[in-house]
């Protein structure tokens, strides 16, 4: 123990003029494998500081510094019991760190040391709790052994009793010591030599006291005198200090009344500064005052001073006015005359503006714009120039006064609305008339019509009924439609338009209403009340937009409400005359709906909802179309025929394709073509299997092969892999006829010769089969005889007058089917000859006809049909 006290001296704090009282070899609670020294340390220097060391012991065997803290820093000490066996203690600095001691007695001695620094040098001693009393309460109580090991680790005293020789001292001892050098052999001797001199000593001493009685007696006196003089200067220094004492209080005071005057001088000017601001900021001139009282609104001068005085009386309610200087009476007061001039302006402009709306919404002349040759719905610009000039008056109102705004947006929408519904029926019964003007239909009467048009709906253009019964437009109409309805739409859209950005101007649309503006306000933004206000809550930026648009689509559907439901009229009226139009109509409006300048306006969404209503008229449209294919039944006429379904959509094919090419309905029509040539799969086998007097396979056949023409002709890419399907099922229809009808003409030979292949089959040699009874060469000779070419003629000229009767003339398929019938009786007589050949080789039989006489009785009765 005492090495490792001498090496940490040594090593550790001696560089530093430090001294080493005490320590205790610890571990930390939770890491028993590290250990580390706890050290108190003193400096040798002034001022004296007393430390807690944390020395750790590096890889090297070198001990290290690893922190420190000052005494004064120790906040408690806990033992956490008061066993003297227990090897745990808590020192708690800025935080608790707890430490196990190695050894119970070094932590004894670290304690006491510790609590006996802290009560020398510290006024307020940290507590000092779950210790033994004798640790924390000196040294009495402990035991003698303990006491004597304390001592010998370190004696606390020293710190406070131990002083250093000076060098006078040192260098007396020395030269002592060389005087009495025998001592080193006799001690005694120097002992007595010490005590001799120090008798001597004494003595000199009394006998210079005895001497110097009457000069100390002296001095004595003079010490007298002196405190005398002392405590008489002291009491003159007492009286200087309290009246320097009264001077500086006395300063204090005046300091403290110049600095509040200071004060009172500026709150008084900030105030002459603020009452000065509200006094301008609050002034009316005398102009504008009477502007507003007696505004005159008829005349360009009148009006711009009204707007002005509006300007002003607007600046001066909104001014930026303190809370505190809303209470006086003044502003009180001037705030009520604010109110009766604003209330006195409003009435002048809403009686002004609301007399305004009715003249100009009932106006009798804007009824002619559609009176000449060109089909146009009138715009009003000259309503809108005219009332351009009230624009910022409409500003302040909607600003300053919300009701009266709200009215006078009632009686616009009103009044504009009944001219504009005028007008858009007009233009529509006018856009009526241009359309029929050469058909007569608007010639006739009301009931006529109405009757025409009943007629031509129950008999519209279905595929699947006859062509006859078609009740077509005239396709002259049908394009003047396209292009009237056209100009119909272009027309509405400049003037719904020009309307809806004259109304955003105007009624300042794009603004918010003050309950729900945003925290940018303008002049033109309704005047903050004078009392103290919450600040408005701003609002996201796609929550303002939208609210926007709201207003703006709410005012254009009062004023164009008649929109959407006379478009539909005018729409279903002639989809009740033809059901075609249909698809013009929801190209038409799908094209104005794609490019419209504004999305988000109102004739946009009006359009848009139409287009909804005409999208479900054309998928109506379709889906009959779909409906009477799958109801055909095809003609009960002799021959069958092609199916009406599939020659219709031809004229219904190029008349969609006319109508849908290049545009963004394109994918809509491609959809109901596959639908459609799908039913029409369907739906030939069922008819084909009704039928009864002509043949199902020719039903199919000639309608496949109709079909897979036509889909050739129109190039319809989307169809591509039904064109290829109808030809296949056309091939697969023409050869199920051929084999029905053209059968085996030869049917005794082939007969013969499936005997024949049967034997083989039973493992009889080709070679050998003419050795067979029923297979012999006589017996070939009589089958072949009852075949002899004009029989054989005559059976196929019979064959082909069976055929014609069975195909329609409009396919004119029957060469095709002869060809096909050849072609076919060709491949059977060389399996017969080949047969012949090889199973009765040398025998010099052979039929009676050859291939050319095929080929000419083929073409001979083709030719003579």
């Amino acid at each position: 123990m005492a090495a490792i006290r001498h090496t940490l001296q040594r090593e550790v704090f001696e560089a530093d003029y430090e001294r080493l009282l005490a320590f205790v070899q610890v571990t930390k609670t939770l890491k028993k494998k590290k250990t580390s020294f706890l050290c108190i340390v003193v400096s040798k220097e002034s001022p004296i500081t007393v430390k807690i060391y944390q020395v750790k012991k590096t890889e090297k065997n070198n001990f290290k510094k690893k922190r420190n803290w000052p005494i004064t820093m120790i906040q408690m000490v806990d033992g956490k019991s008061t066993s003297s066996e227990n090897a745990e203690f808590d020192l708690h600095f800025d935080k608790v760190y707890k430490w196990s001691a190695i050894n119970a007695q070094e932590r004894q001695s670290f304690i006491i040391v510790l609590w006996k620094q802290c009560c020398h040098y510290l006024k307020e001693k940290p507590d000092f709790k779950n210790f033994p009393p004798e640790w924390v309460a000196g040294d009495l109580g402990m035991p003698v052994e303990n006491q004597t090991n304390l001592n010998e680790q370190v004696d606390p005293g020293e710190v406070e009793d131990y002083q250093a020789l000076t060098e006078k001292e040192e260098q007396d001892l020395i030269q002592l010591m060389e005087d009495c050098g025998f001592t080193v052999s006799n001690a005694e001797a120097f002992m007595e030599t010490l005590a001799k001199d120090l008798s001597i000593l004494d003595g000199e001493n009394i006998q210079s006291v005895l001497a110097s009685e009457q000069r100390v007696s002296s001095l004595m006196g003079h010490l007298d005198v002196s405190i005398a003089e002392v405590e008489r200067v002291e009491n003159q220094l007492n009286a200087y200090d309290e009246i320097i004492c009264h001077v500086r209080n006395t300063m204090e005071k005046m300091e403290e009344k110049n600095r509040l005057i200071e004060v009172a001088n500026k709150n008084n000017q900030k105030l002459l500064t603020e009452l000065e601001k509200v006094i301008l900021e609050l002034e009316l001139d005398s102009k504008h005052q009477v502007a507003l009282v007696d505004a005159d609104l008829t005349t360009a001068h009148g009006l711009k001073d009204a707007i002005n005085a509006g300007k002003a009386l607007q600046a001066v309610m909104n001014a930026e006015i303190h809370p505190a200087l809303i209470q006086l009476s003044a502003v009180q007061e001037q705030k009520k005359r604010f109110d009766k001039w604003k209330s006195k302006f409003s009435q002048i402009i809403s009686r002004h503006l609301n007399n305004l709306f009715i003249h100009l919404g009932n106006d009798p002349g804007e009824q002619s714009g559609t009176l000449g040759r060109e089909l146009n719905l009138p715009k009003h610009s000259s309503l809108h120039k005219e009332l351009n000039n009230y624009t910022e008056l409409m500003h302040w109102i909607k600003a300053m006064d919300r009701k009266a705004y709200h009215a006078l947006t009632r009686v616009y929408t009103s009044a504009l609305g009944k001219l504009y519904d005028r007008d858009i029926k007009y233009f529509l019964e006018e856009a009526k008339r241009t359309i029929s003007v050469q058909t007569g239909i608007m010639g006739g009467s009301k009931e006529d019509v109405s009757n025409k048009s009943k007629n031509q709906n129950s008999t519209s253009a279905l595929l699947g009924i006859e062509r006859e019964q078609w009740s077509e437009s005239d396709p002259g109409e049908r394009a003047r439609f396209n292009q009237i309805f056209e100009k119909v739409l272009s027309q509405l859209e400049p003037v719904c338009l020009s309307e809806q950005q004259f109304c955003i101007n105007f009624f300042q649309l794009d603004i918010l209403s003050p309950t729900t503006r945003n925290t940018q306000t303008t002049l033109d933004t309704a005047p903050r009340d004078l009392k103290s206000e919450e600040p408005p809550i701003p609002l996201p930026n796609h929550r303002v937009e939208r609210q926007m648009n709201e207003e703006v689509r709410k005012m254009m559907a009062d004023i164009f409400g008649c929109i959407e439901q006379e478009l539909m009229t005018f729409i279903s009226y002639y989809e009740k005359i033809d059901n075609i139009y249909c698809l013009y109509i929801l190209v038409r409006l799908t094209q104005h709906v794609m490019s419209a300048q504004d999305a988000g306006s109102f004739l946009s969404k009006s359009f848009g909802s139409v287009l909804v209503q005409v999208k479900r008229n054309y998928d109506k449209f379709m889906q009959a179309q779909l409906q009477s294919i799958l109801d055909c039944r095809g003609s009960r006429k002799s021959k069958c025929g092609i199916i009406p379904f599939v020659s219709n959509f031809e004229v219904f094919a190029k008349t969609t394709e006319h109508i849908f090419k290049d545009t963004a309905r394109r994918a809509d029509l491609d959809k109901w073509y596959v639908r459609l040539i799908g039913a029409m799969f369907e739906s030939i086998p069922v008819i084909a299997s009704e039928h009864l007097k002509t043949p199902a396979e020719v039903v199919k056949m000639e309608n496949f092969h109709h079909l897979y023409a036509l889909l050739s002709q129109l190039k319809i890419s989307v169809l591509d892999n039904q064109r290829k399907e109808a030809k296949v099922k056309y091939n697969e229809a023409l050869r199920a006829y051929v084999t029905r009808y053209f059968g085996r003409p030869l049917e005794k030979l082939n007969l013969f010769f499936d005997g024949v292949q049967a034997k083989v089959g039973q493992g009889v040699k080709e070679s050998e089969i003419s050795y067979q009874m029923a297979f012999s060469k006589q017996e070939l000779r009589k089958v072949i005889k009852e075949y002899p070419a004009k029989e054989v003629k005559r059976g196929l000229d019979h064959l082909y007058r069976k055929v014609e009767k069975h195909l329609c003339e409009e396919e004119n398929l029957l060469q095709v089917v002869w060809r096909a019938m050849q072609e076919e009786f060709i491949q059977q007589y060389k399996y017969i000859e080949d047969l012949i050949q090889r199973c009765y080789p040398g025998a010099m039989i052979a039929l009676e006809f050859s291939i050319e006489d095929i080929l000419s009785f083929f073409s001979e009765i083709a030719r003579s049909h």
